[in-house]
């Protein structure tokens, strides 16, 4: 059972521009149509979680719904599933430790955590396995972190980099 977060980030540390934008990850050159192995990390999840704010910049892509695992988004204001991803896409709201122990009661074992303030929030709790962060070479100079302040320091092990397209550096740590 583990938590894992797989998410992009600009040299300065944000996932997102001061627009909430994310197109500067479509500046990466990428003549070889690469995913950067994210395919091969969908195969070792059994669901997302993710909060409706991601959900939302999802949605708002130019492309079909791109996941074929569940997603549960995290909402205390949504009260529906937008249509279409009915059966795809889970509301759920409470105690984060909660969430994870019903996923797994169903299940749900490996869980993809995305999204700024759901990533800080499992870390706040502690409850984040595996962080695997690719860097993108560029510096946005403001916008939404990654990461966020914690109460206390928490520990990982850096197990891998993998170096894509000359220019991204994908980090796999583990928490000690």
């Amino acid at each position: 059972m583990a938590n894992i977060v797989y998410i992009a980030t600009s040299l300065d540390g944000y996932i997102a521009d001061k627009n909430n934008g994310v197109d500067w990850l479509h500046d990466i050159p990428n003549p070889e149509g690469s995913d950067f192995g994210f395919a091969e990390f969908m195969d070792r999840i059994d669901a997302l979680v993710m909060g409706r704010n991601t959900l939302e910049i999802v949605l708002s892509f130019d492309c079909d719904w791109p996941y074929s695992k569940p997603v549960f988004v995290l909402s205390n204001t949504m009260t529906e599933v937008p249509e279409g991803l009915e059966g795809k896409v889970f509301l759920v709201k409470g105690e984060l430790k909660n969430i994870v122990a019903d996923l797994a009661s169903q299940g749900y074992n490996d869980l993809y955590i995305d999204g700024g303030k759901t990533i800080q929030s499992f870390l706040k709790e502690d409850l984040i396995d595996e962080l695997i962060i690719s860097t993108i070479p560029v510096l946005l100079g403001g916008g939404i972190p990654l990461f966020g302040e914690l109460d206390k320091p928490l520990k990982f092990k850096h197990e891998s980099a993998v170096r894509y397209a000359d220019c991204i550096v994908k980090n796999r740590f583990v928490r000690v």
